[in-house]
């Protein structure tokens, strides 16, 4: 298991934690998730065509539970629209925090 296929599924897992964890947005999020699809087939692809079946039954699990978060973060309405009316608020909220942090640093120092 060290040939192009596994090293395009290395990177795109690398690729797809980083989108998430940076949380970026809902967007970004939701195209992490769907990153994290894409190579999860490429990891089950190569499980099975290099007889590696647990790594192949986990990408099918995580395939499973990454498809949950494309439909959490991009398609399902419900949450697009909660979102969209909170992202104004979420904006005011994080400006308030960072100018609070920066005051709180300033007293400090």
């Amino acid at each position: 298991m060290n040939g192009p296929l596994e090293w395009v599924a290395a990177i795109g897992t690398m690729m797809a934690a980083g989108l998430i964890a940076a949380d970026l947005g809902r967007k970004v999020t939701g195209y992490g998730f769907v990153l994290f699809c894409a190579v999860s087939v490429t990891w089950i692809v190569s499980g099975l065509t290099e007889d590696a079946l647990p790594i192949a039954a986990m990408n099918a699990i995580l395939l499973l539970i990454n498809a949950w978060g494309v439909w959490q973060y991009l398609l399902s309405r419900k949450n697009r629209e909660v979102m969209e009316r909170v992202a104004p608020i979420e904006e005011r909220i994080e400006k308030q925090v960072e100018h609070e942090i920066e005051e709180q640093e300033r007293e400090g120092a």
